[in-house]
């Protein structure tokens, strides 16, 4: 007889990660390192010292330590909110008739909302413990932006965030939840920066994207002593934080025997699936177990299913190191979808090389069916999802359906990466049936691909 397996899988704190997993060190290939945009040179601690806090830079580059011991200051912030719950989506099995079972990991609950405060918190603490005065960043939809607002308030540092324009028109609360926190909150492109109006003059009218808040970030925290640019996805910094999500969700699964067939994540810059995946994607790598792990994104900005593995700069204003990764190129501008957290042109290089080497697999949704998928979760699970997160949700139903019709009982997870509160206009339009799906053309792309920085 199946052993019945509670609605919540709660840890307790005493069972909260100790060390963050470092995936890149059970890699047979590993990323590709940045390089210098001026000298097309791998970039050395030193110069990445100009741009990130001193402790970052070294994990941005530790290729060999499995595991990073997590500070006490910020293990004890974590229990603030963690471990946070796996969810067993009984409501979701039995409305779709699938014999398949659907496990999630809920990172909405704490005040920013998303999974973002567990990396936040983080490269807060070491600019802190470093001496500086603050630190800028960009912000798509303003998960991110929320979540170093609020961990930059509880170090006493300066925050100054460049949110993507379009999501700062669409998303007006996150922004106000920013600026209560003490954060200044700047639409992106602006006229505040010489990158940003240089944008503004090749691109009237722009939405942005994260590309543009990138580049607009680094320069302010570059010109202005004791300030550096923290980044809340694509770093190897970033996902090793995250992946105290996959380390849970595993330890979890544990205590019941639970072993699951798929995972699946939704992805833009990297964060959340790289976190998720983690210790599973260690696993395989290691030999010692086989997943099937699918990235989803839009398709709108489809990185890894549409762009070219290739060197490229990770920001707009080509101010930023070059990264080898699934890109659609830097100038690449996406449609302001309402996934602002999905509207990078470019992944991470952990997640990049792994897709290259075939660990991974990866597929595009349409926002309609995102949000339809959306729709049917928070009706029958009780929570309002985040954009971002309805697209595992919509490949989760999808993989569920398909066992339904092929009689297979597998075992999905999903990452829900936060909620959808603050998300209500993009609620409205798809209500309203006044949300499209653009789509970018070949034609479109390949004028992107034809401005990459030739690199040997």
């Amino acid at each position: 007889m199946e052993q019945q397996i509670p609605y919540k899988i709660y840890l307790d704190e005493t069972e909260l990660p100790n060390a963050w997993y470092n995936l890149r060190a059970d890699m047979p290939v590993k990323p590709a390192p940045l390089l210098n945009p001026g000298t097309l040179q791998p970039l050395t601690a030193q110069e990445l010292d100009g741009i990130f806090c001193e402790a970052l830079v070294a994990q941005e580059l530790n290729e060999t330590d499995a595991y990073i011991p997590i500070p006490a200051e910020i293990r004890d912030f974590y229990k603030m909110y963690r471990p946070s719950p796996l969810v067993r989506a009984y409501c979701l099995e039995k409305q779709l008739g699938t014999p398949a079972k659907i496990y999630y990991k809920f990172e909405g609950n704490n005040t920013s909302g998303s999974h973002k405060l567990n990396s936040a918190i983080a490269q807060a603490y070491y600019a802190k413990e470093q001496g500086l005065k603050g630190v800028t960043t960009e912000t798509g939809a303003g998960q991110w932006g929320t979540a170093l607002s609020m961990a930059c308030s509880y170090f006493g540092l300066d925050c100054k965030v460049f949110m993507v324009k379009v999501s700062y028109e669409q998303k007006p609360f996150r922004r106000e939840v920013m600026r209560t926190y003490g954060a200044s909150v700047v639409p992106s492109p602006s006229d505040t920066t010489e990158v940003g109006r240089k944008i503004l003059a090749e691109h009237p009218g722009t939405g942005g994207s994260l590309g543009c808040a990138i580049s607009e970030a680094v320069e302010v925290a570059t010109v202005n002593p004791g300030y550096r640019y923290v980044l809340g996805s694509v770093l190897n910094q970033v996902l090793l934080h995250q992946s105290v999500i996959g380390l849970e969700t595993k330890a979890a699964l544990d205590k019941y025997g639970v072993k699951p067939d798929m995972i699946i994540g939704c992805a833009g810059g990297g964060s959340n699936l790289g976190g998720l995946i983690a210790p599973f994607m260690g696993e395989k790598l290691r030999g010692e177990a086989d997943y099937r792990i699918i990235a989803v994104e839009p398709a709108s900005c489809p990185s890894f299913t549409r762009g070219r593995f290739a060197y490229d700069f990770c920001d707009t204003g080509m101010i930023c190191p070059l990264a080898k990764m699934y890109t659609l190129g830097s100038g690449f501008i996406p449609s302001p979808n309402h996934a602002g957290g999905l509207r990078f042109h470019g992944m991470s290089t952990t997640l990049s090389q792994l897709y290259h080497d075939g660990y991974m697999e990866a597929v595009s949704v349409e926002q309609t069916k995102v949000f339809e998928a959306a729709e049917q979760f928070a009706r029958v699970e009780g929570i309002l999802p985040a954009p971002e997160s309805a697209h595992a949700i919509r490949v989760a139903i999808d993989e569920a359906v398909k066992c339904k019709e092929t009689g297979e009982a597998k075992t999905i997870v999903f990452g829900l990466t936060g909620t959808g509160y603050f998300d209500m206009v993009a609620y409205q339009k798809f209500h309203e049936g006044a949300m499209s799906d653009y789509i970018p053309t070949d034609e479109e792309l390949q004028a992107s691909f034809d401005r990459l920085p030739r690199v040997n």
